[in-house]
This record gives C-alpha cells, structure tokens and sequence, in this order.
C-alpha cells in the first residue's frame, strides 16, 4: 500500500472496510482521535482513516486550499490506491461538502466509489454555505467578520472553548485555517448531480448554523436512498456527543461492510 501525506498512517491491508473522515472548518485530523478505538468496542470491524489536509496540525507548513476543486483533484490522485478498496466517508461540516464533491468527480471518471456516504451538520449544495456572524455565528453567504467577531462566532457554536478568548497567540494561529476553510467552502460554485451512493444524514437538534431542513435538503442528491438522523446538541455535536453519533455509525459500519465495492460508470 503505497503512503501519502493525506493519512496518518498506513491503512491496514485486510480491514473489511476503511472510514474515511474529512474534517469541519478550521479542524484537523485529530478530531477523529478517538474513534478508531469507540468503533472497535462497539464490535465495528472498520479501519479508521482520518483525512490530513494541509496547512494544519502536522501540515501546518503547508500552503492550504482556499478552492475547492484543487483540493478534491488532488485527494483523487492521492487516496486513488485507498478508495480502491471497500470504504465508506464521513465528512462534519466543511467535509462533508468535500466528502460529495470527492464523489462527484470520481463518479464522473468513473472511479470506485464508497458504500455509503455519511454528511453531517452542513447545507446540501444548492445552498448557500454557511456564514459566522460575528455576533450569532449564524448566516448565509461568506462573511467578513473581525478577528474577535469570528472567534465570538465559534465560541457561540460550540466550535472553541471560551478560554481560548483570552489567548490571542492561539487564536492567531487557528483563525486563518477558519477563514480559509470558509473561503474553500465558498468557492464550491453550482452544485453537481446526485451521487450513486446511500446518503446518511446526520444534524444538530439545536445547530444555530445548519438547521435540519437544510440538512434534510441533501435528499435531492442521493441516487441510492437517503437515511436522516437527528442527534442532541448544535453543530458541534461530533465533539459533544461524540458517543450518540457512533452508536449511529457503528451499525452503518457494520451493515456496509460485508457488501462488494460499488464500480460508477462515468457520468
């Protein structure tokens, strides 16, 4: 199995199944630490892949994309050898727009692609994407807002503890990956097609970013049946309730696992 940067680690040879995890705006492969361990007690037999985008955490001398089409070429050539084998895709927030386009463009050339997608806390893509008002953390569209809005912004969404305020060197450091991010997110342009793939939809009860209905709208881009779930907490739910959305993922583990590897014919 040849490596790349984009994956921590080798993925094992003989795993039944890869999960691979794209992360949320200004998140890293770390936000996924936990998981491989959670999935194995909870007696799902998956090989665990948190996605390393550049320009943060262990990259973070790395230039980062601010579009999105640059970055998905490049995750198709670079993960081409891993999503040869059966795999699924978790994408929260910002991956879960890069989990879709990734399926896009491989189901266009024809590429194999996952058993099943699972998108959580973001617009389908028709949508306008998200925006962080400097006061709500809440909005359409790109915004502008100041340095102290947009942290006041993800502090309100749950997306950084309120401590990290008073730390400014921290806060120089994560808020170009935030702007960044969003940028990419914004740079998406028209949507694409629905996907030959079974969609698991996942949304905060009490998201003030992303609502349910907006997330329930990804329903237009599911070729192969479409699955919706309701979980306690707001758009970081990935992290405050991390063991409600495995006990989710653990059975969509199981169920996707044992089934052949899906082929798309270009499109």
């Amino acid at each position: 199995m040849t490596t790349t940067e984009y994956l921590a680690r080798t993925p094992r040879p003989h795993a039944p199944v890869r999960l691979l995890c794209f992360p949320f705006a200004g998140g890293g492969a770390s936000a996924y630490a936990r998981w491989q361990r959670e999935l194995d007690a909870r007696g799902a037999s998956v090989d665990v892949l948190p996605v390393r985008l550049p320009g943060r955490e262990g990259r973070s001398g790395e230039p980062r994309f601010t579009e999105l089409a640059s970055l998905v070429e490049e995750l198709d050539e670079r993960l081409d050898e891993v999503l040869a084998s059966p795999h699924l895709l978790y994408g929260h927030s910002m991956g879960a727009l890069i989990a879709y386009a990734l399926m896009r463009r491989r189901q266009m050339r024809g590429a194999p692609l996952p058993r099943a997608a699972l998108l959580a806390a973001y617009r389908a893509p028709h949508l306008p994407p998200p925006r962080l008002d400097s006061d709500t953390g809440t909005g359409t569209g790109t915004g502008a807002a100041s340095d102290s809005g947009l942290a006041r912004a993800l502090v309100a969404l749950g997306g950084l503890p309120e401590a990290l305020l008073g730390h400014p060197e921290w806060l120089r450091a994560l808020l170009p990956v935030v702007r960044d991010d969003l940028a990419l997110c914004a740079s998406a342009g028209p949507a694409g097609g629905p996907v030959r793939v079974p969609l698991h939809l996942f949304t905060g009860a009490d998201d003030s970013l992303v609502r349910t209905s907006e997330v329930t709208a990804w329903r237009r881009y599911a070729a192969r049946g479409c699955e919706v779930r309701v979980l306690p907490g707001g758009h970081f739910f990935l992290r405050t309730h991390e063991g409600w959305l495995l006990d989710e993922v653990a059975p969509l583990v199981r169920r996707y696992g044992g089934r052949r590897t899906v082929h798309a014919a270009a499109s």
